[in-house]
């Protein structure tokens, strides 16, 4: 059974959205597990001026949206493959209860890599989410561990 390993984020774009200060951030994020896949993740980054306007001082959105592709030779190692799939990054979005998630999970039927991003709360969960693909079908693909 592969271990939750969190990937790292880099930031690639910044877009202003209007004169308070908020942002739309956009990150780069290479699976750890799979080489040649690279996620890109935008996200709502409140200002400090609708901060201090609105309170609750210390949380972003729940919103985010991905998209992942292909970015070199597929080199697979060590994933999980069960329903569950695992966890590549985590960034946290409040000081406490909220976390920006994405979970890679592999779809044998249609040798595919889904990746889904959402937020996890510790209460009170958010349905917000957003869902990308890389097929593998046709790819020369090569599995460290052998094809599943």
């Amino acid at each position: 059974m592969a271990g939750t390993v969190a990937g790292h984020a880099e930031q690639v774009g910044e877009v202003g959205v209007d004169w308070l200060g908020n942002d739309i951030i956009v990150d780069a994020v290479e699976d750890p597990g799979v080489s040649g896949v690279t996620c890109h993740v935008a996200y709502f980054e409140r200002g400090v001026i609708d901060r201090l306007q609105k309170g609750n001082w210390f949380e972003d959105p729940s919103n985010s949206s991905i998209a992942c592709r292909q970015t070199g030779p597929v080199v697979i190692g060590d994933i999980e493959l069960d329903e569950g799939g695992e966890e590549i990054f985590k960034q946290r979005r409040s000081i406490v209860w909220k976390k920006l998630v994405i979970k890679r999970i592999y779809d044998k039927k249609n040798d595919t890599l889904i990746y889904l991003s959402h937020s996890r709360q510790v209460q009170g969960g958010s349905a917000k989410m957003s869902l990308s693909t890389v097929p593998l079908y046709g790819q020369d693909v090569t599995w460290t561990k052998g094809r599943p």
